[in-house]
């Protein structure tokens, strides 16, 4: 779910050219996520190799950070998930209770004929599970990309890789990243300019945009921790909304009185009872600060056995993906000769 400051947020449209020789912090698993949904069969199923394990979110990670890499001299650093904070787990046991239900629904939808709805529950039951992780890993890893595993939440540890100017912003659909300091947050780095909604059965034109923390919080007039505050009042991964409280009105609330500790008691009684603890969480987030950034050429013969022979890759394919990773060598160095030559 991450926090909703979609209502407070007016993003710059940056397009491609935006991010052309950037390098990225990537929420792992919400890209991961994002393939899962999109790259699907006609009744809603994963793509998978023949031992049946799911090959979605390589087919979709191949060819968008490859493309990315060769036109767009882009290198990015793959930061994943460590143990989920105790507070987390209340909205952990939730997801999962809608996950198992819309399950039911997808079978359901499937045995009736009933197609697009069963598209619509599918995207909802997408469970990730260890092959998912280490195969997107193993994936990254043989295209040259590092892989940072957090301690706990990515995001928290790819602000932290941002902050130390190891990598220019992180790159993910959430908000959460800006709560845990990241100076800039890159959403919608897609290839096609297009998002699939499966559950609307429609497609949204999307194109990059750049968020910058403190542009945003000297626009709305607030300091970091109070962003935080709007947040936690609207609803965070490890609270639920205070009933009645959406964005705008907690936006309007902490204006209004500066402080969650300030809120007049009707109000505040109606917080979490740990929200000191959940405002702590994200201005201290438990980070790896010893991480090691290791960008390398792309092991070529690994890389086209993991595609083809493991995971059923055509060899076109294949070869297209690895072609366009020893360009992109090419393609960063070029960028960084026109840069030399306008300074």
């Amino acid at each position: 779910m991450g926090c909703r400051l979609t209502p407070l947020v007016t993003p710059l449209r940056i397009g491609l050219a935006g991010v052309t020789g950037r390098t990225l912090a990537v929420d792992a698993l919400n890209v991961i996520y994002q393939f899962l949904a999109l790259v699907r069969t006609g009744s809603g199923d994963f793509l998978r190799n023949r031992k049946g394990y799911v090959t979605s979110h390589l087919v979709g990670m191949a060819s968008r950070y490859s493309k990315l890499a060769a036109d767009n001299a882009c290198r990015f650093i793959f930061v994943f998930d460590g143990p989920p904070h105790p507070l987390k787990r209340a909205e952990l046991e939730r997801r999962e209770r809608v996950r198992e239900r819309a399950l039911e629904e997808y079978k359901l939808a499937l045995l009736s004929g009933n197609l697009e709805k069963a598209l619509s529950k599918a995207v909802v039951a997408i469970r990730v599970d260890q092959w998912i992780i280490e195969s997107s890993k193993k994936l990254v890893t043989l295209m040259g990309f590092p892989v940072v595993d957090a301690p706990s939440d990515a995001e928290a540890q790819a602000a932290f890789i941002v902050a130390r100017g190891d990598a220019w912003a992180v790159s993910s659909q959430d908000w959460d990243s800006l709560l845990y300091g990241a100076d800039r947050l890159v959403r919608y780095l897609t290839l096609t300019g297009f998002e699939w909604l499966p559950s609307k059965q429609v497609a949204r034109k999307l194109e990059p945009e750049l968020v910058e923390l403190g542009k945003l919080l000297n626009t709305l007039g607030l300091t970091r921790k109070q962003l935080v505050e709007v947040a936690v009042l609207s609803g965070t991964d490890y609270n639920r909304p205070v009933r009645g409280i959406g964005p705008l009105k907690a936006y309007k609330l902490i204006k209004l009185y500066g402080s969650l500790e300030k809120l007049p008691s009707n109000l505040r009684k109606r917080l979490p009872e740990n929200y000191e603890d959940i405002v702590n969480l994200f201005l201290h987030p438990r980070v790896k600060e010893d991480y090691e950034i290791d960008f390398r050429e792309p092991r070529v013969e690994e890389l086209y056995r993991f595609l083809v022979d493991e995971n059923d890759f055509s060899p076109e394919r294949a070869r297209t993906i690895i072609s366009r990773l020893q360009r992109s060598r090419e393609t960063l160095r070029a960028h960084q000769r026109t840069i030399d030559e306008y300074n």
